[in-house]
């Protein structure tokens, strides 16, 4: 078993995994499973990246190997510094308020900022006297990542954070997660399996399947390496590329294709017309391929 950590930040990387691997019993015959299998990753400093994938990819396990909560069989991981972690049980203490929590944090970390943390909670009226056994599950959310930010994190983990929160707190949440990297330059991986929150808020995409980085890098730059051609019934797209999925009708035709690298705009004729590929068409059509993939 080999497992390490190197604070240093270098060449702009927050934090690196290399051939991680983790596997668990699953019966009284030792039979085992791999929940990850040779999973690499890097996480550029000073960006918010989504980590995707379906149930039982391996998420919750890779946020915990990352944290530091759970050691890998095999493979090594390097982090920038102070690394929060925010499970998926938003974990507090019932029957201690959220200042009783604050205080708690305080004498824990060595870095704290009260005033951070205290602000958060402000901001989303959090009850500041009431014990967390009588908040509401979106409020406990609030005290776990208002103690996570009040550790001046560089890196901060977040397993389905928003996932107790109403449609409108979750999209303030993630407004103020954003302004908090633009401000401190802390870098976030969040889990999800909401695609459609993702938009505007990820600058980054870290896509598991089966134990293993299937997609990972710059949002925009991958989106500008796909595109979507639709036409007449077809056996083959009309341009060139890797086929990620394909969809038939009756009367028609739709390829979402990775282009060749540097093949610039894509060009269509005749029947055919392409479009711009959206984040959750590019993840749904990769988790597909996957699947496809693992079963075949």
């Amino acid at each position: 078993m080999t497992s390490t950590v190197d604070t240093e930040r270098s060449g702009g990387v927050a934090l690196r995994a290399e051939g991680l691997h983790k596997s668990y019993r699953t019966g009284l015959r030792g039979r085992t499973s791999a929940a990850l299998s040779d999973c690499s990753l890097e996480l550029p400093a000073g960006k918010v990246a989504a980590l995707i994938g379906a149930n039982g990819s391996g998420k919750t396990t890779l946020l915990s190997i990352l944290a530091g909560l759970l050691e890998p069989d095999t493979g090594t991981v390097a982090d920038a510094g102070r690394t929060a972690f925010v499970s998926q049980e938003k974990a507090v203490y019932r029957h201690l308020s959220p200042t009783d929590i604050l205080t708690m944090g305080a004498r824990l970390n060595r870095v704290w900022d009260q005033d951070r943390a205290r602000r958060w909670l402000e901001r989303f009226d959090v009850p500041l006297e009431r014990n967390c056994g009588k908040l509401s599950g979106g409020q406990r959310t609030q005290v776990a990542l208002a103690v996570a930010l009040g550790s001046r994190p560089e890196v901060l983990l977040l397993d389905e954070p928003l996932a107790n929160l109403d449609p409108l707190v979750r999209r303030e949440v993630a407004a103020d997660l954003l302004t908090e990297v633009a401000d401190t330059g802390m870098s976030v991986v969040l889990s999800t399996h909401v695609v459609a929150e993702l938009g505007g808020v990820t600058d980054h995409l870290l896509l598991l399947s089966h134990g293993q980085l299937a997609l990972a890098g710059d949002t925009d730059e991958l989106l500008n390496q796909h595109v979507q051609y639709v036409g007449p019934p077809a056996e083959q797209p009309p341009g060139p590329g890797t086929v990620i999925e394909q969809r038939h009708r009756e009367q028609q035709s739709t390829f979402l294709v990775r282009l060749p690298e540097n093949s610039g705009e894509p060009a269509t004729a005749g029947p055919w017309t392409h479009r711009s590929v959206t984040l959750e068409d590019l993840v749904l059509a990769h988790l597909t391929a996957s699947r496809k993939g693992a079963q075949g």
